[in-house]
């Protein structure tokens, strides 16, 4: 693949290294409005764009994809509130959009077994709480992985209609834990507890280079196509 990175810091470090070694090539990097304009040429080389930027930054690196018709992988998160405008162009444009709150194939796994663990809990009155610790440079608090495990929860709950990451928390309202120390990659936990006994589920990242690895993996799985499309199609 010819790929251009859109955000150029550790992430997107992260991911060159990766798609070097896989033998893809990177066509371009884009970390500024003005690199937009200077690498021009170089952008309309490639055969996909991965972005990894910041959540300010999103929502117009996502459009200024979609204004050269190049496909585009998107892991910056907290831009969601944005997400119904960017998927209505996409699909009216015929455009190609792959986006998920975490790439690392052992988080994804970990998602079903939220899903699972939440119905369970539901059924036998476990209350959940989560808990997430990250690098203090991580802006988005929570993490848009803990984000979603707290949003399945819900959805499959009839206790919890909300999260919360400050106290008081009302009966049915998900608590969150959040941490920001050292350069944490990301621990993510979800705890389901009764007056007997206590369920943990937690996924450790070591690098980042399993993320890295599931967004190349998500960038060959979006070539070719049209549509929206998240880590559960890339699963499936």
């Amino acid at each position: 693949m010819k790929i251009a990175l859109i955000g150029y810091g550790k992430m997107g470090h992260e991911l060159e290294k990766a798609a070097l070694a896989q033998g893809h090539v990177i066509v371009a990097t884009v970390d500024n409005p003005q690199e937009w304009t200077e690498r021009l040429d170089l952008l309309k080389q490639a055969d996909i764009a991965i972005e990894f930027s910041q959540p300010d930054q999103a929502f117009a690196n996502i459009n200024r994809c979609f204004d050269l018709r190049l496909p585009v992988v998107v892991g910056t998160t907290a831009w969601y509130d944005r997400l119904d405008e960017v998927k209505k162009r996409c699909l009216e444009e015929g455009q190609a959009l792959f986006y998920a709150p975490n790439f690392s194939i052992g988080m994804n796994i970990m998602f079903l077994l939220n899903k699972q663990l939440a119905r369970f809990a539901d059924q036998y009155h476990y209350r959940i709480s989560l808990a997430e610790t990250h690098h203090i440079h991580k802006l988005d608090k929570p993490s848009g992985t803990a984000a979603k495990l707290a949003n399945d929860i819900i959805a499959e709950s009839s206790r919890y209609q909300s999260w919360s990451i400050s106290e008081p928390y009302p009966a049915d309202c998900l608590p969150i834990e959040v941490t920001r120390e050292g350069e944490v990659f990301g621990i993510h936990s979800v705890i389901a507890e009764s007056p007997a006994d206590r369920i943990t589920l937690t996924h450790e990242a070591f690098s980042r280079e399993g993320l890295a690895q599931g967004a190349l993996a998500a960038a060959q799985f979006l070539l070719g196509k049209k549509g929206v499309y998240t880590m559960e199609d890339f699963i499936k």
